[in-house]
């Protein structure tokens, strides 16, 4: 599927990115694949990483500057939309800059994208931009909205947009495991509150569907891996058994469940042996995509504590031990 193919990836220094990278080069005989991000010197340890692998290219810019997109874009043909800011708080406390990097920024790799004819484009979301209550899930909810509806305005064209929406990566930067584990060293885990529950995915199974995505996609999907949930209580058992756990309580802006498919969105899904899709309500949508799948029940919420798929302690250790 991607052998020839010119690549270039968005965000790509961050854990995803390495990772995406690493298993595009392994599997696949690609001309070329780009990293496109804004930290140079994160560019310079990873291309160390990757020993100056003659199929990378680092291009330096920000989805911010639709004119460096436009440079970046050349000859490119697929699309991998990786970066965004994601931490909550600090979006909260510098909403204009979220608004900047992942709204704006998503209609720059639209325009670009079309214009420069790049044949696939798929972006990563995530569970908080379903029912968001932060203002980095309602960044992430009107990006995805604007790569649906940017199959509309390709014209003649024949550029593709479509969304990846998972839960939580575990052992991403800033993700919870790495937090838990520096704070065993105290004794005590934070926990804030122990009803909590998270959907879990491997940046493995990340890539792995953003490559079924591409594989499968007509164009104004949101592709939902069927992943495994977990009890905050569980994980904080499978790192540190030995520590007290501390319940602080909910922060600003973070959600007790996560949700991926809503019960609005429910009416418009169809379920495969291991994804769902959520379909496009736009007029160019036809029936004839996608036969093979199933639409689910009418009230079906696709969230992780109705989730019936559970991670044990053992299986989260095991996990872990393998990041």
């Amino acid at each position: 599927m991607l052998d020839g193919k010119t690549i270039l990836i968005t965000g790509g220094t961050g854990s995803f990115g390495k990772k995406f990278t690493r298993m595009i080069l392994d599997r696949y005989d690609i001309e070329k694949l780009i990293v496109f991000s804004r930290d140079e010197l994160k560019q310079a340890k990873m291309r160390a990483k990757f020993n100056d692998n003659s199929r990378l290219r680092f291009f330096i810019g920000n989805v911010r500057d639709e004119n460096r997109l436009y440079r970046a874009f050349d000859g490119v043909d697929i699309v991998i939309h990786a970066a965004a800011l994601k931490r909550v708080p600090e979006c909260e406390y510098n909403p204009f800059e979220a608004v900047k990097t992942n709204i704006l920024g998503a209609e720059n790799i639209i325009n670009a994208a079309i214009d420069r004819g790049v044949k696939r484009v798929v972006a990563l979301s995530t569970d908080k931009a379903a029912n968001p209550i932060n203002l980095y899930g309602a960044t992430k909810l009107c990006s995805d909205k604007l790569f649906v509806a940017g199959n509309s305005y390709v014209g003649k064209k024949d550029t593709k947009f479509s969304v990846v929406r998972y839960g939580n990566v575990m052992g991403s930067r800033g993700s919870v495991i790495p937090f838990f584990q520096e704070k065993s060293k105290t004794g005590v885990l934070p926990i804030t509150d122990p009803r909590m529950t998270r959907f879990w995915i491997t940046l493995e199974q990340g890539v792995e569907m953003v490559l079924k995505t591409l594989d499968k996609m007509e164009g104004g999907e949101i592709f939902v891996p069927k992943i495994p949930s977990m009890k905050i209580t569980e994980l904080a058992k499978a790192i540190a058994p030995e520590c007290e756990q501390e319940v602080i309580g909910i922060r600003p802006g973070e959600k007790l469940h996560e949700v991926m498919i809503t019960e609005t969105d429910a009416r418009h899904t169809l379920e495969f042996d291991d994804y769902y899709i959520i379909e496009p309500q736009f007029p160019w949508w036809g029936p004839e995509y996608h036969k093979d799948g199933q639409p689910v029940e009418e009230g079906f919420v696709y969230s992780s504590e109705r989730n019936d798929w559970w991670l044990s302690v053992d299986e989260m250790r095991e996990i872990i031990a393998e990041l």
